[in-house]
């Protein structure tokens, strides 16, 4: 009788040792699917300061503009890594003219973020190809949001956006679909993981 219990209970370990180890490697592949597809914008403010922030949000807003005339007709997110790649002295540029003389230093590289909602959608927490703006010493508040596909811009032009993405990645960040609490939720825990263990 203790001989079967036990049975039972290692059965039991081993079925959710492979459960577990199986919604990981689903979570992986979805996570690396959709941080492939997408290229982010960080822009990081000199300090905490009203002046400090606002001028962040107008070198932003001149990064953006620079960005988006040259974005048009890109189709993947390769394309648009290599485009903003090229174009790094365009933009340190343009976000100079908005910096009203402070230290801009402009990077494209890998960047891991926390879970973000913005309001139309959300992107789980995550490594992803990320243009990073930093201003001066770097110590504000940032931002955040998505160059490619454009999901900057207005809510209106969002949805147009998302339909680049396609498929199963545009349900994921719009909410739409079965299951997508769920799925977030798993790549956020995911997500976590790595950047914890230092894998991602």
């Amino acid at each position: 009788m203790k001989t079967q219990l036990l049975k039972k209970w290692e059965i039991s370990m081993l079925l959710a040792l492979c459960i577990t180890l199986c919604a990981g490697v689903w979570a992986s592949a979805r996570s690396a699917a959709l941080s492939g597809s997408l290229v982010r914008l960080h822009v990081v403010a000199v300090s905490d300061d009203t002046e400090e922030q606002a001028i962040k949000l107008r070198v932003r807003d001149s990064v953006l503009a620079y960005l988006e005339p040259r974005l048009e007709g890109v189709q993947d997110a390769a394309g648009a890594r290599e485009l903003i790649g090229s174009e790094l002295d365009g933009i340190r540029s343009a976000a100079e003219t908005a910096a009203e003389g402070r230290e801009v230093r402009v990077n494209l590289g890998r960047e891991y973020y926390p879970t973000r909602d913005y309001g139309t959608f959300a992107l789980p927490a995550g490594s992803y190809e990320s243009l990073r703006v930093v201003l001066g010493e770097g110590r504000g508040h940032n931002w955040w949001c998505v160059v490619f596909p454009p999901l900057c811009l207005s809510a209106a032009e969002t949805e147009s956006a998302l339909e680049t993405l396609g498929g199963d990645s545009a349900q994921l960040l719009s909410g739409e679909g079965e299951g997508v609490v769920f799925k977030f939720r798993l790549l956020e825990l995911w997500g976590e993981l790595m950047e914890y263990l230092g894998l991602d």
